[in-house]
């Protein structure tokens, strides 16, 4: 393995695709992915490794958001609930 290809960018990738956290530290991940993104000092490598981090928050995003969807209810008129 080359010395310095193991960055930060893809260490923390690695830790947020293994460890499922909360919606809104999800959030934050990706609100940091995109500051450093933005940042003027970030080579091409650096920044494709951070677009594809981007892209598995996202979709982990969804997953959580959708599952979340499947167990809200809904109290109709006659007083039932039924699942969204």
């Amino acid at each position: 393995m080359e010395e310095g290809k193991n960055t930060v960018t893809e260490t923390k990738q690695d830790e947020n695709t293994e460890n499922k956290g909360s919606l809104e530290e999800m959030f934050q991940d990706l609100e940091e992915v995109i500051s450093e993104m933005e940042g003027s000092d970030i080579t091409l490598e650096q920044s494709f490794d951070l677009y594809n981090r981007g892209m598995n928050l996202l979709k982990q995003c969804s997953k959580t958001i959708d599952e979340v969807e499947k167990k809200v209810l809904i109290l109709d008129e006659e007083g039932e609930t039924h699942e969204f």
